[in-house]
């Protein structure tokens, strides 16, 4: 698949943007949550008395990832081509949308991003769900097949095929595991860049 005519473009943010940092199993453990099923899917099924102290710990759990967060090698650069080529960049995550903006200022990649254009769980149904990113393409009045969602696990790419775009996998241990779920897989985000570097 080329990828060079592709003018929208959404990214996961932790494993994707920045280096991986979250530990989910140590996560749900703090939260008091069952093991192997994902967090904000366990919280949904509370009520919001019992789920509104464990958000709370979530946030500050994610506070203090966001505080320590680093960018993924080559993502200021793809991001800075892509803007430079006239692409729309967005974030789609499942953190809460503060504490993307945190991650991403704390990486230096928030210069790369319009405020509107960064979506957290508090703004949309998380993924699998491509809730977040027809909001995002409905905001850019862009069509799905102008379009790409770029992550390092399936529920991302889940979320782009939902919303009917593109879907590119970040395997950077290049075991394949979500590859069927992919349009493209790279093992890096040079390796996108150099896909798309007739951007530039």
């Amino acid at each position: 698949m080329d990828l060079r005519d592709r003018e929208f473009w959404v990214f996961d943010m932790d494993g994707t943007l920045t280096v991986p940092a979250h530990d989910f199993d140590a996560i749900r453990k703090d939260l008091e949550l069952a093991e192997g099923i994902p967090i904000l899917e366990q919280l949904k099924k509370m009520s919001r008395e019992e789920a509104a102290p464990k958000l709370a710990c979530l946030d500050a759990i994610e506070k203090g990832i966001a505080d320590g967060a680093r960018p993924q090698p080559g993502a200021e650069p793809l991001l800075r081509t892509l803007r430079e080529g006239g692409a729309r960049v967005g974030i789609l995550t499942r953190n809460s949308r503060d504490n993307a903006w945190r991650t991403l200022s704390n990486c230096g990649l928030d210069a790369q991003f319009e405020p509107a254009s960064v979506i957290g769980r508090d703004c949309c149904e998380p993924k699998p769900s491509g809730d977040g990113v027809r909001r995002l393409l409905r905001a850019w009045e862009a069509s799905p097949t102008r379009a790409v969602m770029v992550g390092d696990f399936l529920f991302d790419l889940l979320a782009g095929r939902d919303a009917g775009t593109a879907t590119v996998y970040l395997d950077s241990e290049g075991a394949g595991r979500w590859s069927a779920h992919a349009d493209v897989t790279v093992t890096s985000l040079a390796e996108l860049h150099g896909m798309i570097g007739g951007r530039v």
